[in-house]
Formats: structure tokens, C-alpha cells, sequence
């Protein structure tokens, strides 16, 4: 049983006759009768066209019929918006609020594949959907209803995805003005920077605001992640559509931009301008590095798992390799991830920390001591030959924990599976 329904009225032009208010009137009664027992939600779709007047008058509907409209309707969620997206999203915000994932769509047959496409543009794979046909009369009484679009047209698909990137751009930003840290030892010749949690669209607790990642296990879809991307790219002045994320996967692979893209990768290099590279993270390092002699660049993910595999110092090596840098010109930022004070580990996972050095660990005789992934990645790379003064870990905001400051940052630790995900990002100036 769905735990939301939704009646799709958006655009259906009821004329004034009485057994069309009256085949309204039944639906509604129906869709009431067998959901409102289970479902939480039911919503109506744009009904401001619902009215027994004619020139002002009542004569083709008796006030029984008019009454009990009024009284079902009263029964129903109204959501009345100038288009799809903004309808959509507006009950998106409803279900979120609610905590509802299972939802029965009602709506006239030829618009299902419309919807649809909207549907998928705005909502993730944490929501189920199941389609209903309504048989409604249209505009000169009972009618046929026009044969279902199977297909949407490319243009269509164009069309939808513009209306919603156009409604999303016009949302106000939560949480604050969008803020971007950066570093005094990054070189002016590229651009770079963390990003906090406000200043974006994102409206669920634990995503909101700036979340900039979207993922099928997540409430918030591409979609607004894409407009939080856009809205970081306009502050910090790079090209969003020239923008690579890491593929996280724990290791510490590395792509080179510009060679074949590996299924997953925990590092990025590149000498290209104007293209950025991002690293995410939500408690685990995001990592920039630059070389202002070769013009170089690289991002780094680093969590548990990646520090011990090296993947700092293997993002050092492969601009080393592929760009001819030198050691001592790369300087290394790590961005805001969780402090020694919130992560723990089981102690015998906590013993290759304690090996590479006994200060990476608090308390290391618990079942559980806590891990300085940041002490760590620093020994790693100075390990490396990188210069202890050409890397940042400790100053300004980049050093506080993520998990201890929900106002500024995400957390996993902190916040469970639906944690929002911020990021590091650099580019060469073009």
C-alpha cells in the first residue's frame, strides 16, 4: 500500500456541466475509500481549474454536488504551481518532510510519460512510484481519453530538463551565504577551495545545504546537486562543465585526466587549464595539491583506508611521473575532515596507524582507539619527500572536525547514510 497518493489534475479543463463535477466528485471518493486508511499523504496536483461556475453562475451545479466537492477536497493536500517542476518539487518537499518514500501516481493517461521524465529528474532511487490510470472527463464532457505517449522526444526531454534547471536557479540559498575556504600556499595561478554546507539549495537536515553529491541512496537528485555545483562555480569562478569528481573507492588508484577513466580512482592529476578537479569528503580528507613550476594539479580522497594505502603520496608520484614535477615544489592542502576527538577504529585495525607512529593514535590501548588520519597523511608525505612547510593541515577553518561543527560541515560519522557530502576542488587559470 502506497503511503502517499497523488492525483494528477495539472492542466485537465472541467467544463461546467454536472456530471463532470460529479465523475470528479467519485474519483476522489474512490482514491479516498481505498488509501486513506494507509496512506500519510494525499495530494492533488494543480486543481485551481475545479470550479461549478459558469459566468458566475451555479446553474449546471447543485449545491449537493458543490458542497461535497468542497468537503473531499478539504481531505486532500493542494499543491498549485505555474509548471511540472515546481509542483513536483514542492510535493518532493512534502514526502521529505514526512519521511515518505512509497508514492501511487494518479493521472490521466497521455501525461504519464511527462511525469515521468520529471519524475526521474527530481527524484532518486529512495523513492518507489506506481502509476494509476484516471478516467476523467475532459473539456466537451466525457471523453476518450488521448492514447498514451510511450516516447518523449529529445527536444521534450530538453525542454523538461531546462524548466527544471530555470525553477531550481530561482530557489533562494539555505543556511547561510555559500563560503569556500582557501589555502595562502596554493599558488594565485590556480584556482581552489573547500566548501561548507551553506549557502545551496539542499533542503533535507542532513543534506542541506550545500550537499554536492548524489548518489541512488540519497534524497536529494542531480539535479539540485548540479545547481549547488553551478552556484560554486559561479562564486569560485571555474567552468561547470568542465568538472571531474573522484570516484570513490576507498584506494588509491589515480587517473590521469586525459587517459582512459578507470571504473573508480581515489586521485586526480592534471596540466590542463581550465578544467577543475574535485576530491569529496563528509568526514574522510579531501586533498589538493599544486605545483606552480610545471603547472600541475592534483585532488586526493583520503579516508582509513586510503591513508594507509598511501594515496596522498601516490597523487604526489603520478604528477611526478607524468609531469616532470619535482617533490619539493608540490605544496599539499588537506580540507576539513574528522579530527582525532570523533574517529575511531577497532584496535587491531588501529595498529598499522600506531606502527607508522604512535602519536596517529589516542587511547590505543582501548578496544577502540581514536585515529589522527590528518598527523598521519602528513607523516606519509613528509615520508615522501614532500616539504613539512609546503603542506597545510593545521590552520584556519581546514583543521576543525567535521563531525564537531554541524553548523559548517557534513559528516557521515555524525550524520548516518543520508549524509550530505562537501568537497576540494582546484583548476589552472586559463
Amino acid at each position: 500500500m502506497a503511503e502517499a497518493v497523488l492525483i494528477d489534475l495539472f492542466g485537465l479543463k472541467l467544463n461546467s456541466q454536472k456530471n463532470c463535477h460529479l465523475t470528479l466528485l467519485k474519483t476522489l471518493k474512490a482514491v479516498r475509500y481505498h488509501h486513506a486508511a494507509k496512506a500519510k499523504f494525499l495530494c492533488l496536483m494543480d486543481c485551481s481549474n475545479i470550479s461549478c461556475e459558469k459566468d458566475g453562475t451555479r446553474d449546471n451545479c447543485d449545491l449537493e454536488t458543490s458542497s461535497g466537492l468542497a468537503d473531499v477536497l478539504r481531505e486532500f493536500e493542494i499543491v498549485s504551481s505555474s509548471g511540472l517542476a515546481a509542483s513536483l518539487y514542492t510535493i518532493k518537499q512534502r514526502l521529505d518532510e514526512k519521511d515518505l518514500t512509497s508514492i501511487k501516481v494518479i493521472l490521466p493517461v497521455h501525461r504519464k510519460a511527462l511525469v515521468k521524465a520529471f519524475i526521474d529528474r527530481l527524484f532518486t532511487d529512495v523513492y518507489t512510484f506506481e502509476f494509476e490510470d484516471l478516467q476523467m472527463p475532459l473539456r466537451g464532457g466525457l471523453l476518450k481519453q488521448p492514447t498514451e505517449m510511450n516516447m518523449i522526444t529529445a527536444q521534450e526531454l530538453e525542454e523538461i530538463q531546462n524548466e527544471i534547471e530555470t525553477y531550481l536557479r530561482s530557489l533562494p540559498a539555505l543556511k547561510g551565504e555559500l563560503t569556500i575556504i582557501t589555502s595562502p600556499i596554493i599558488p594565485d595561478i590556480f584556482i581552489h577551495g573547500f566548501t561548507t554546507r551553506t549557502g545551496g539549495i539542499s533542503y533535507i537536515p542532513t543534506l542541506s545545504s550545500f550537499n554536492l553529491f548524489s548518489s541512488s541512496k540519497r534524497r536529494d537528485p542531480k539535479a539540485v546537486v548540479q545547481e549547488n555545483l553551478r552556484r560554486l562555480a559561479n562564486a569560485a569562478g571555474f567552468d561547470a562543465e568542465k568538472f571531474y569528481r573522484i570516484k570513490t573507492d576507498h584506494g588509491s588508484d589515480i587517473w590521469i585526466l586525459g587517459r582512459k577513466e578507470p571504473e573508480s580512482y581515489d586521485g586526480i592529476t592534471t596540466n590542463q587549464k581550465g578544467v577543475t578537479i574535485a576530491a569529496l569528503g563528509a568526514d574522510c580528507i579531501p586533498i589538493v595539491f599544486a605545483d606552480p613550476v610545471k603547472k600541475a594539479c592534483g585532488v586526493a580522497h583520503s579516508g582509513w583506508r586510503g591513508t594507509l594505502l598511501g594515496v596522498a603520496m601516490a597523487t604526489v608520484n603520478a604528477m611526478i611521473a607524468e609531469y616532470g614535477c619535482r617533490v619539493e615544489d608540490v605544496t599539499v592542502v588537506l580540507g576539513p575532515s574528522i579530527g582525532p576527538c570523533c574517529f575511531t577504529l577497532p584496535k587491531e585495525t588501529a595498529k598499522a596507524f600506531h606502527n607508522l607512529d604512535p602519536k596517529c593514535v589516542r587511547l590505543f590501548d582501548s578496544p577502540n582507539p581514536y585515529i589522527d588520519l590528518r598527523k598521519a597523511t602528513r607523516i606519509l608525505l613528509e615520508q615522501g619527500g614532500v616539504l613539512p612547510q609546503n603542506i597545510q593541515d593545521l590552520n584556519r577553518d581546514l583543521n576543525l572536525c567535521t563531525s564537531c561543527h554541524p553548523d559548517k560541515f557534513f559528516s557521515h560519522v555524525r550524520d548516518g547514510l543520508n549524509f550530505g557530502t562537501q568537497l576540494g576542488f582546484i583548476s589552472i587559470r586559463e
